[in-house]
């Protein structure tokens, strides 16, 4: 039975609702706490955790260190967002809307703040003239990159949060937003029919952020949800998912900052490749 809910004239918090992840979020900005952020030695400082949106940084910056990219190397910060980590002062003096990832380039004269997942994914490709694909392909690139950033809140705080952490399951939202989700795999189970990749034979940051998201939904990783979307019926999208998860940088990429699952899957901060010399081996494949 569905119990009616009237929306109240002037609404206000009620800090006690909204679920496992009800701590990471208010209804104001700026900071709760002083923190100054640590500062490696690298010219790239991150400060993240391996959700989706931090996933795609820590892939990108695996890909252009496999790709001889040196001047890449960069301090992975660990932000644990359910303790309010993204609310010190340091992390908002980065990120003044308190979302991970938050990126330091202080590679050049004067350090240079970076937020929002897509921003940074952009900035180092431009960087680095790396993953970007062709130029006359470049409109098509940009296109999935911001149909990403765009689309994923429906697979995210839409389906996901209703479907796994909303304090009580509700009909309506889960149904509403898994039809979405499933409109969005189709999207791209059809885009990939007669590509390679996002944009045809190029492997771009359009593939690295869509995978993020979308690969690891088609892989059955994501809310455990694969079987109520039925994730195995598009099948483009799961060979795409399944070559990209295969690649050495996104193997290391995903370990970076992670804090759940395996303990050999995990590297809570990353300052150095041979950090990674710590975990099992056997989880990550040899380059070719």
């Amino acid at each position: 039975m569905t119990t009616s809910y009237t929306p109240p004239n002037v609404w206000t918090w009620d800090q006690d609702n909204g679920g496992q992840f009800a701590s990471t979020n208010r209804p104001i900005a700026g900071p709760t706490h002083d923190k100054d952020l640590p500062v490696g030695k690298h010219p790239f400082q991150l400060y993240s955790l391996a959700t989706p949106n931090g996933v795609k940084v820590n892939i990108m910056f695996e890909e252009l260190l496999q790709a001889g990219h040196t001047g890449a190397e960069y301090d992975a910060w660990l932000i644990r967002i359910g303790e309010g980590d993204q609310f010190g002062s340091g992390f908002v003096d980065v990120n003044p809307n308190s979302k991970i990832p938050a990126l330091v380039d202080r590679s050049g004269a004067e350090p240079v703040r970076v937020f929002e997942s897509g921003a940074i994914l952009l900035h180092l490709a431009e960087k680095f003239g790396a993953f970007l694909g062709p130029d006359h392909l470049r409109p098509e690139m940009l296109s999935w990159l911001f149909w990403q950033m765009g689309s994923a809140p429906y697979l995210g705080g839409g389906f996901g949060h209703f479907y796994a952490y909303a304090p009580e399951p509700m009909e309506y939202p889960i149904n509403r937003f898994a039809m979405e989700a499933k409109r969005q795999l189709d999207v791209l189970d059809r885009n990939l029919a007669d590509r390679e990749f996002m944009t045809g034979d190029d492997y771009t940051i359009a593939d690295i952020a869509i995978w993020a998201w979308y690969g690891n939904m088609a892989l059955g990783r994501q809310y455990d949800a694969g079987e109520f979307l039925s994730v195995h019926e598009y099948k483009n999208l799961v060979r795409w998912a399944k070559a990209i998860d295969a690649r050495t940088a996104v193997q290391r990429g995903r370990m970076v900052n992670r804090t759940f699952g395996e303990p050999g899957e995990q590297l809570h901060e990353r300052h150095d490749a041979s950090d990674f010399e710590t975990k099992t081996q056997d989880k990550i494949s040899t380059p070719e």
